[in-house]
């Protein structure tokens, strides 16, 4: 069994204190690699981020309405 990883959010332009407006899995979930975790809404445009891994969701870190930044650890799976 492969040892967890962290799923951050990856470089989004600079931007700071962007809402989670949607969370798209919940533990237990299974995901591919590049499947959407939760869908961020910055002044410009929305955007999915990404499982950077295939496997199994243990932990979701953040909910609805949290602010994220770039390297935000969103979940480990």
């Amino acid at each position: 069994m492969a040892a967890p990883m962290e799923a951050r959010v990856p470089d989004i332009g600079g931007y700071n204190d962007v809402p989670v407006i949607e969370v798209l899995v919940k533990p237990g979930d299974s995901v591919a690699k590049d499947q959407g975790l939760v869908t961020l809404e910055s002044d410009k445009a929305t955007m999915e981020v990404p499982s950077s891994v295939a496997g199994v969701v243990k932990e979701i870190r953040v909910k609805l309405d949290d602010r994220v930044a770039e390297g935000t650890v969103v979940a480990v799976i």
